[in-house]
């Protein structure tokens, strides 16, 4: 191999790195990444998984925020459950804090 061979291998690593980085910015800037653009600027996250506990080695259950409102579910195999639903946020901070309860 002679030098322009590796000079021709370089610009094409370059160029094709560079093709990379350009995607990466176009799927950045216009939101198209799904999951891996995040946010959008200047919104907030309305969907938080805000606790996660294993039951099982096939089971959890998982407390989700929706819009300030708390959902209390059961993720399987066989499938999703819905323990309860719409849990005030007052009310999931109370049980949190029922050990601090002066009796």
């Amino acid at each position: 191999m002679d030098f322009a061979d590796y000079l021709r291998f370089l610009g094409a690593l370059v160029f094709v790195l560079a093709l990379i980085a350009l995607v990466a910015w176009a799927l950045r800037r216009y939101g198209l990444g799904g999951g891996l653009a995040g946010v959008a600027r200047g919104r907030t996250k309305r969907l938080a998984v805000v606790e996660s506990l294993p039951l099982d080695p096939r089971r959890r259950l998982v407390l989700v925020r929706r819009d300030g409102v708390e959902h209390l579910l059961v993720l399987g195999a066989s499938g999703e459950t819905v323990v309860e639903r719409s849990i005030a946020a007052d009310r999931a901070n109370l049980s949190e804090n029922a050990g601090d309860v002066p009796e």
